[in-house]
């Protein structure tokens, strides 16, 4: 086919040089060889009555998973936010807007994406080596998408970060948050407060409206003597049997920390830590939309649970992992090891600071340093204090590490 194109070029470009001739002929070969596969021969097969011309059969047109998967995600991506929008705007009317949560296929669709995969994959990013010329550019657009205030750092130099981990993790100056000393509780987080108060029948709110249970947060209780709570009786309920003195509440306060906020998180007052109990789980948002959203957001995802004593009773401090936070660090404690690449779901390990040398526990002082996110999460305080105890908060307000949380 190409041969007798060929002789055909050369018949009506007479006087041209072959080597001129050469590019067109080619051209016109492959236009050929093109139209040909445009325009299939006729399919022929013969019956007992007659030949019968068929034309080609067509490759029917796959369905493509990856588009429909876009496009179905980003669909439902703009159905959410248009929800947000409407509630905004209501609220902004002074509406009570009662919270729309998710159903359980909405859940489990969250739940299999590989949040925890993507967390770890972070977590590497996160300790590679910036080139030095990098690192101003790299930072610069991190603290301008996320309003961070450089001035607290106790180093301002981005030069001196080497990765992300370093400069997520940079301390602060000492005067940037002094610790409030007239208030028994302090923040022990930036961050924003998501709700407040005290605990009632059993249910504790992660946002307005919505709540998650208490002995699923906490986990059931164990009959061990290194708990800092007695053992249950067969008919009270959970949240009585953490209030070990009489005429106490149980109280609770959830701060949200935003990626630009400070951390590292303290102790929020002199307490002692006897016990540490790490569930395994998803990583999912814990943004305040999210809280909303999803019913036991803090129960679906991976937490750690300090457990301990104060002066009026029982006190813990749970730190809530979320996408990107797979790693939750406490730093008395070497054997904690988050995000793991396997895990049995719905199971917990537990671990013991109360040992025959040590029979208290560890000892925290208010505003010491007890732990750090890789990225922003939740802290969730719940602990025993006298009916008198006050709040000194506004659900919604921002809150810096070191100002007073309450007190009597």
């Amino acid at each position: 086919m190409a041969a007798s194109v060929g002789q055909g070029c050369l018949r009506w470009l007479p006087g041209v040089a072959w080597r001129n001739r050469r590019p067109h002929c080619e051209d016109a070969a492959l236009s050929h060889f093109l139209q040909s596969l445009r325009k299939p021969p006729l399919r022929t097969f013969s019956t007992n009555a007659r030949k019968v011309h068929t034309a080609p059969a067509r490759t029917s047109s796959l369905l493509r998973p990856l588009p429909i998967l876009v496009a179905t995600g980003g669909g439902y991506a703009g159905y959410r936010q248009y929800e947000k929008y409407r509630e905004r705007e209501l609220e902004k009317l002074g509406l009570d807007v009662p919270p729309k949560l998710a159903g359980h296929w909405e859940v489990a669709l969250y739940k299999s994406v590989p949040t925890r995969l993507l967390s770890r994959a972070w977590g590497r990013l996160n300790q590679v080596e910036l080139p030095h010329w990098l690192r101003r550019p790299v930072y610069s657009l991190y603290i301008w998408t996320f309003g961070v205030n450089m001035k607290e750092a106790a180093v301002e130099d981005l030069h001196h970060y080497r990765n992300l981990s370093e400069f997520f993790r940079r301390k602060l100056k000492p005067q940037a948050r002094p610790v409030c000393g007239l208030h028994s509780v302090i923040s022990p987080s930036d961050g924003k407060i998501l709700n407040f108060g005290q605990v009632k029948n059993c249910e504790v709110e992660q946002v307005k409206g919505v709540t998650y249970s208490l002995e699923s947060f906490l986990g059931p209780r164990t009959p061990s003597e290194d708990l800092p709570f007695p053992p249950a009786t067969p008919h009270s309920s959970f949240r009585s049997q953490l209030v070990t003195r009489e005429g106490n509440e149980l109280y609770h306060c959830v701060i949200y920390l935003a990626p630009g906020d400070y951390h590292c998180f303290h102790s929020p007052t002199d307490w002692t830590v006897s016990h540490r109990r790490h569930f395994p789980g998803s990583l999912m948002s814990v943004n305040p939309g999210m809280a909303r959203w999803i019913k036991e957001l803090f129960c679906h995802n991976e937490r750690v649970v300090l457990t301990g004593d104060w002066k009026h009773g029982f006190f813990s401090l749970t730190a809530v992992g979320a996408t990107n936070v797979g790693s939750i660090r406490i730093y008395f404690d070497r054997d904690l090891h988050t995000n793991s690449p396997r895990y049995s779901k719905g199971s917990y390990n537990d671990f013991s600071f109360v040992t025959h040398a040590n029979k208290e526990g560890i000892p925290m002082r208010k505003g010491e340093h007890l732990g750090e996110f890789n990225l922003g999460s939740t802290i969730v305080l719940i602990f025993e204090a006298p009916k008198d105890f006050n709040f000194r908060l506004q659900a919604g307000q921002k809150i810096r590490f070191g100002e007073a949380l309450g007190s009597l």
